[in-house]
């Protein structure tokens, strides 16, 4: 096997099988699958992570990057630890998939220096994940992945309700599609010189929901926003953008990527 570009472990995931399906035709990569499962794409590599030793290296990998997730914090923590346990064997740069939800619900613009209060288990599990290979690798905190995030998701299955805010809008969040996120994964493992310890991942700016649902042409029903509803979370990704720039998100042009990455709304 053979192949020019990065390791991407978990590439049988959603957001695997979405960058799958827009990676560049001018960028090698390396799709990592459990045995007996399907890679989305070839060059395949075929290794149970956390049970079995990595097989020999390919050759032309460029860098690792872990998508896969675990079911749990010890998971999290073990799957993160085994990619850059590799990175170092193999002397390349790690990037490993951690999440916005770390910082919780901040209603401030949010920069990698801000506390980190995650509200859920998820991210409290890509924190601890984050904390245990300090230094090792680079932490991408993403933002919603069009077509692989929950509002999408939902659309996909049917109309869904959005919160309808005091000024009559719907709540805003950052995004980035599958292809913003290839190009950040090749941008960063073509520099030279170390990366940052954690990055926020999103395209400028953000988006509302119901600006959204409007692109993909779907309907919704709406509901008063209960107390609870943040108006907007938005990543500063002002660190990202002096490494690898990326156009301000738009609705269009997010929903045109998120179908070619595969989201399909229901018939």
């Amino acid at each position: 096997m053979t192949g020019t570009g990065p390791l991407i472990l978990g590439s049988t995931g959603q957001v695997g099988r979405a960058l799958a399906a827009v990676w560049p035709a001018d960028a090698g990569a390396i799709w990592q699958h459990r045995p007996g499962s399907v890679p989305p794409a070839a060059p395949a590599f075929s290794w149970d992570i956390l049970h079995h030793p990595a097989p020999a290296r390919p050759a032309g990998v460029t860098g690792i990057v872990q998508l896969a997730r675990g079911a749990d914090t010890p998971t999290e923590v073990a799957l993160a630890h085994a990619a850059c346990d590799l990175g170092a064997a193999w002397d390349v740069p790690v990037l490993v998939a951690s999440s916005q939800a770390v910082y919780g619900p901040n209603p401030d613009i949010v920069p990698e220096s801000a506390p980190c209060a995650p509200a859920n288990a998820y991210g409290a599990a890509k924190l601890a994940m984050e904390q245990a290979i300090a230094g090792r690798a680079t932490a991408l905190r993403i933002g919603n992945v069009a077509g692989c995030d929950m509002l999408l998701m939902n659309a996909a299955r049917g109309r869904v309700t959005l919160d309808r805010l005091p000024d009559g809008s719907s709540p805003r969040r950052s995004y980035i599609s599958a292809v913003g996120l290839s190009r950040v994964i090749l941008g960063l493992l073509a520099r030279t010189g170390p990366l940052p310890d954690v990055l926020n991942v999103a395209q400028p700016g953000t988006l509302a929901m119901g600006d959204l649902l409007a692109a993909a042409c779907q309907r919704w029903n709406w509901q008063a926003a209960g107390a609870g509803v943040l108006p907007a979370l938005e990543l500063d990704v002002s660190r990202l953008m002096a490494l690898v720039p990326l156009p301000r998100a738009d609705a269009q042009v997010l929903i045109a990527e998120a179908r070619a990455a595969g989201w399909r709304t229901a018939p």
